[in-house]
């Protein structure tokens, strides 16, 4: 009989540990041999250019998209018998926003996977739903459809579809793309309120200016995993010259990293 294999004590007490993971399309990798394991209790982005396989990475972690090869464990077990404990907010440009729903029975939906049809009580998911609203500031649009609101507004509601869930891992596609500054700030002080609680935030993030003020930790990626660890540590000029082929200037490089460029933000 084949022993077991031993599980490393990181990835039992990592809320998402990804261990050799590979995606290819037409037999080109796009994402290629990448260990990553996240911190539990932080706020994690995962930087690179566009095409680096950040979103990629994130669909074949939740089996949204299919692996050539790799591991992905949520708290030391299969993601499969896990999901349950992870919440996702996909782009926005990958929802049909045309679907006939109310925004409160978009955050509800939230419930469904954890719900039989005899468990569904329409008083207390109404409730839930309406709680959840309120901590993105939308409650007042409970009962609009989702495709009359603004691009920030329906990236607030699928953060409260998320936040209903009350999941220990929320991983993030993209949270701030196309939203303006008022929403911006209400979605980063929501996170930080789960991330206080002991809750996991992983984010794809293209904003590499605000690295330091959101996240603890980073992952920079480039097809291959180029550095992960803390932002202070990791968020370097060389690593990011690595992960961007060299392509920042010295200018931008030095506002990025500077600790004198952060204070003056």
């Amino acid at each position: 009989m084949k022993p077991t294999p031993r599980i490393p004590d990181a990835v039992k007490s990592s809320p998402l540990a990804i261990q050799g993971l590979t995606v290819s399309y037409d037999r080109r990798p796009v994402v290629h041999s990448v260990d990553f394991v996240t911190p539990p209790g932080s706020m994690t982005a995962i930087v690179g250019p566009n095409g680096a396989g950040k979103s990629t990475l994130l669909k074949a972690s939740l089996g949204i998209t299919a692996r050539l090869t790799g591991d992905v464990r949520v708290f030391g077990k299969p993601f499969e018998v896990m999901s349950r404990h992870v919440a996702y907010v996909p782009q926005r440009s990958s929802v049909d926003w045309d679907f006939p729903a109310t925004v409160i029975d978009v955050v509800a939906m939230g419930l469904f996977r954890d719900q039989r049809w005899w468990q569904f009580n329409r008083g207390r998911d109404r409730r839930l739903a309406m709680h959840s609203l309120a901590r993105v500031g939308m409650e007042a649009f409970a009962d609009r459809q989702i495709g009359q609101l603004s691009g920030g507004q329906q990236q607030r509601v699928f953060l409260a579809r998320a936040l209903i869930q009350d999941a220990e891992l929320t991983i993030l596609d993209e949270p701030f793309a196309g939203v303006d500054a008022a929403t911006e700030s209400a979605i980063i002080e929501v996170l930080k309120e789960l991330r206080d609680e002991g809750r996991t935030l992983l984010c794809v993030h293209h904003d590499l200016s605000t690295v330091h003020d959101y996240f603890d930790h980073v992952l920079l990626l480039n097809v291959r995993g180029i550095a992960a660890g803390a932002v202070d540590e990791v968020f370097t000029a060389a690593n990011l010259q690595a992960t961007y082929g060299g392509r920042l200037s010295e200018v931008q490089l030095a506002r990025l990293v500077s600790p004198a460029s952060k204070e003056a933000r």
